[in-house]
């Protein structure tokens, strides 16, 4: 065996081979997840419509007078729906409620932080610190008025802290400086305001410590840092979430870049944005080191969530913010860092666990559609196909299987969620794949009929067919995407699974169906052309037009058309004649009209005719240039060019009755066109 039958005999196989291993390592990552995480992975988690999950609703809190648009509104739907989807939850549903209010549903049982990411507003703000509540309180001998045990402040608790907050005995509580700062840092920011909140504010209470959420960011405010129950007296706001360019999470290092231990979040600002830290940490870096002033303190929403001091000036354009962070946790955090604050602050209306919007009984009724379209599928390819129709009914099946595997993957791997459009979308994947066979068997059908042998057409079928598919599949993928894209909610489910069954029908295609094709031709079922099989040159009509070494057996007119007209022939020349006839009925060929032409075709036929003719009066050829059929029709020698080739074979080859060869049927030709020059 050459080279070339062994490379093309190892060529399905191979292809085979890379195809099981794909489906093998998809089956073997589900029973790795399913060993791994105590769960069965042997199944996609559920979207909202199909499952339930959990629906949130937020409520603007805004000053009185203030104004709600609907840009507002869908600005905030737009970053909540970018931050859940960057938490790699899928299938979310964010709409408005009565032009005001946003509805979050959010499918399964969401994680904290992800429900944070809804919660939160995620206003960020870098804030100087001016000093130590706590530590202003014992200077000025004052004592905080709040409860040890976190309950909210009584009528009389507010009205005795007021009175120790009214330094000027005016009886109001002023939010002015008394003297005019010099800087964020100043002492001069302590107003009577400020102190009020010291009084008030309870580091252990939570709906205490987030009093100050809503604050004004040109104003001092006092917070509550949660990692160490301290509140700090913070200058106006020197930096916020405009000026950040990108975050992102890692693991905590030191100055050397050393890992230890714990999360933190890189940020990095814009170009304005670095400018002003880098001024910001210069001047907070001339305050001597340990002290209040020489701090400066990250507040989110309200809470101080790191406090940094500063040795020397950050310049870089880039910061970072440690505290007591998992890794889940740092990453939620940057998330909302990333996709910036909402334009407006929210607070939760309702908390609530809902059912499925459809239920389990839509996806049954869906997958009852789909697999009665599968069944009416099948019939008709086994109908019309026969044993392609089997080969292509399996492919559908790996199509089927694979995309189930891969999405139950997707599933655990990057909580991908199946909706009904997803559902849609993988039973419609069924009439693809079977137009991807369609395509292939009929060109394949083509080339059988054009006379070319079963492993022929098998090999030629596939490279007429082949272009199709790809630029067909290539279609549905480029909708998929552009429908993934501009959409949200199930449209993207619709438009995700139409986009990956796309893809995995390609490669079914490539290394399942045309190997398996290639390994079928080979058996004698189909290599023989059994009527079943799809493949049967008769069933099709087909009349092979070569027969080896050069040899044309017939011009590709079927045998009933052939023997009808050489019936109608010899009933109008009568039986007077001789019975000798030539039949002109093959369809000439490229190469012979170029060296013929048409006049020469004519005189060529004249010429046979008399040859025939003058052939017979003579006695040579009376009888061996005349075959007999089984009905014992008389027949002629056919050729596959021109009536030339018929002479040669009545004068040239003394009725020998075999087929001329190509060589024979060319130098008849020249023969014809020379008589007719003479």
């Amino acid at each position: 065996m050459s080279s070339t039958e062994e490379a093309t005999e190892r060529s399905p196989r191979t292809r085979l081979i890379v195809f099981f291993l794909l489906v093998l390592t998809l089956v073997a990552s589900l029973v790795a997840g399913t060993v791994t995480t105590k769960e069965s992975r042997w199944s996609p988690d559920l979207a909202l419509d199909l499952e339930g999950g959990t629906q949130i609703i937020l409520s603007p809190v805004v000053e009185p007078g203030y104004e709600i648009t609907s840009e507002d509104i869908a600005q905030a739907i737009e970053i909540i729906r970018q931050r859940v989807d960057a938490s790699g939850v899928a299938e979310a549903e964010i709409t408005s409620q009565g032009g005001s209010n946003i509805v979050v549903g959010l499918p399964g049982n969401p994680s904290e932080e992800t429900l944070d990411l809804v919660r939160t507003s995620a206003v960020l703000r870098l804030r100087p610190v001016i000093d130590y509540t706590g530590q202003v309180m014992a200077n000025q001998g004052l004592t905080p008025v709040y409860s040890t045990d976190g309950s909210p402040l009584t009528d009389d608790q507010i009205a005795t802290a007021k009175a120790i907050a009214d330094l000027n005995g005016d009886g109001e509580i002023s939010t002015e400086p008394t003297t005019e700062p010099e800087s964020p840092s100043s002492d001069a920011w302590i107003t009577e305001d400020v102190l009020y909140q010291g009084l008030t504010i309870n580091c252990q209470a939570v709906d205490s410590r987030l009093q100050n959420t809503y604050s004004e960011a040109d104003m001092p405010v006092v917070a509550c840092d949660p990692e160490t129950g301290s509140s700090y007296i913070l200058g106006p706001t020197e930096l916020d979430g405009q000026d950040l360019s990108d975050a992102n999470s890692g693991p905590r290092v030191n100055e050397q870049g050393v890992a230890v231990g714990g999360f933190q979040v890189n940020l990095e600002f814009t170009s304005e944005g670095g400018d002003k830290f880098g001024d910001v940490t210069t001047r907070l870096a001339g305050f001597q080191y340990g002290t209040a002033k020489n701090l400066f303190a990250i507040v989110l929403d309200g809470s101080i969530i790191s406090v940094a001091s500063l040795k020397e000036p950050i310049l870089g354009g880039s910061a970072s913010i440690s505290g007591t962070f998992n890794a889940d946790q740092a990453e939620s955090l940057a998330n909302q860092l990333s996709f910036g604050s909402l334009p407006l602050t929210f607070e939760v209306l309702s908390e609530e666990q809902i059912s499925a919007t459809l239920g389990s009984e839509q996806l049954v009724n869906s997958l009852i559609a789909g697999a009665i379209g599968a069944v009416l599928i099948v019939f008709y390819l086994l109908w019309q196909y026969h044993g392609l129709g089997v080969l292509a009914v399996t492919s559908i099946i790996m199509v089927t299987g694979t995309s189930y595997l891969l999405i139950s993957l997707l599933s655990w791997t990057m909580g991908y969620r199946l909706s009904l459009a997803g559902v849609v979308g993988l039973i419609i994947s069924i009439g693809i794949s079977a137009d991807s066979f369609i395509v292939y068997f009929e060109r394949m059908r083509d080339e059988i009929r054009e006379g070319r042998t079963l492993k022929g057409a098998v090999e030629y079928g596939w490279s007429r067919a082949r272009q199709t598919i790809l630029v067909s599949d290539a279609v549905n993928f480029i909708a998929a995407v552009v429908l993934y894209f501009l959409a949200v909610g199930g449209v993207r489910g619709f438009a995700f699974t139409l986009g990956l069954t796309t893809v995995i029908d390609v490669i079914v295609v490539m290394l399942f169906t045309y190997p398996m094709m290639q390994l079928l031709v080979r058996t004698n079922f189909f290599g023989n052309g059994h009527r079943w099989s799809g493949m049967s040159a008769a069933s099709l009509e087909a009349d092979p037009v070569y027969a080896g070494r050069g040899r044309v057996r017939d011009s590709g007119v079927s045998k009933k058309e052939a023997r009808a007209a050489r019936k109608a022939k010899v009933a109008s020349k009568g039986s007077t004649e001789d019975e000798t006839v030539v039949s002109v009925l093959d369809r000439p060929e490229k190469s012979v009209n170029k060296r013929a032409g048409k006049s020469s075709t004519k005189a060529s036929r004249k010429t046979a005719t008399e040859a025939s003719r003058q052939s017979a009066s003579q006695g040579a050829a009376s009888a061996s240039d005349v075959t007999t059929d089984s009905a014992g029709t008389p027949d002629a020698a056919v050729s596959n060019g021109s009536s030339a080739a018929g002479s040669a074979t009545a004068a040239g080859d003394s009725g020998s009755g075999k087929p001329m060869t190509l060589a024979q049927r060319r130098a008849a030709e020249r023969r014809a066109a020379k008589r007719e020059e003479n």
